[in-house]
């Protein structure tokens, strides 16, 4: 059994057991009950009532949230050399094609995102086996399979995510970190949950979001009271 420490157990009695928490409450209660040295992430996760094993139930989207996520996101742009300059002017941190593609092909891949373009899919379709278990591949409904290779750019470094339902019907997606003030987590938390509810599928049945949880890394988590999400 694992021996909590004594910040970790003060962080543990901050929270009520079983207490559904109002959004606002859990976006500043989750900065209380951070002890990490380091600017922890702050994390939100979200049961859905839906199949996911079922293609009509699939939850998958993309959202920009309004502060940011608070981390440096790496970017690799793979293109064509007409649009290398728009690539690096956007705030890219790799642009090229042939000599990435190699790279990846030996087992690099020390970036968060990738963007391309339509023309060069044949290429990046390719590494299909080393990206696609990192969650690196470019996607056309991502938005990372684009000709505006420059605006892909600044959306994503603003804080453009990409998120999926996994196989238990959960969404886990970091929306922050523990430096942000209590209204900047709150902000990107209901940006993210609004997001969520515009893509039920019209298959599911019953209750949509069944519960959400705010915390950070290492943190215990926060029950979100579901009908506080829209106040």
């Amino acid at each position: 059994m694992t021996t909590l420490t004594k910040k970790r157990k003060a962080a543990f009695q901050k929270v009520e057991p079983g207490k559904g928490y109002k959004l606002t409450e859990a976006a500043e209660l989750v900065k209380e009950v951070t002890f990490t040295k380091f600017d922890a992430s702050v994390d939100i996760d979200v049961r859905l009532g839906i199949d996911p094993r079922k293609s009509n139930q699939m939850v998958r989207g993309i959202v920009t949230l309004p502060h940011g996520t608070g981390k440096q996101t790496r970017v690799l742009v793979l293109c064509t050399p007409d649009k290398e300059q728009e690539a690096k002017d956007a705030g890219a941190d790799h642009v090229g094609l042939d000599e990435f593609v190699e790279k990846i092909k030996n087992g690099w891949t020390d970036v968060d995102v990738i963007i391309t373009m339509p023309s060069v899919m044949g290429k990046v379709g390719a590494l299909g086996k080393i990206l696609g278990p990192r969650g690196l591949m470019p996607n056309p409904k991502s938005g990372t399979v684009t000709m505006e290779v420059g605006k892909a750019v600044k959306e994503v470094k603003m804080g453009k995510i990409d998120f999926k339902v996994d196989k238990f019907g959960i969404i886990h997606c970091g929306i922050g970190k523990a430096s942000f003030a209590p209204n900047q987590i709150l902000d990107n938390a209901k940006e993210f949950l609004n997001t969520v509810i515009k893509l039920k599928p019209s298959a599911a049945k019953g209750t949509y979001i069944k519960s959400v949880y705010l915390s950070t890394t290492m943190s215990p988590g926060i029950k979100v009271d579901t009908k506080s999400i829209d106040e």
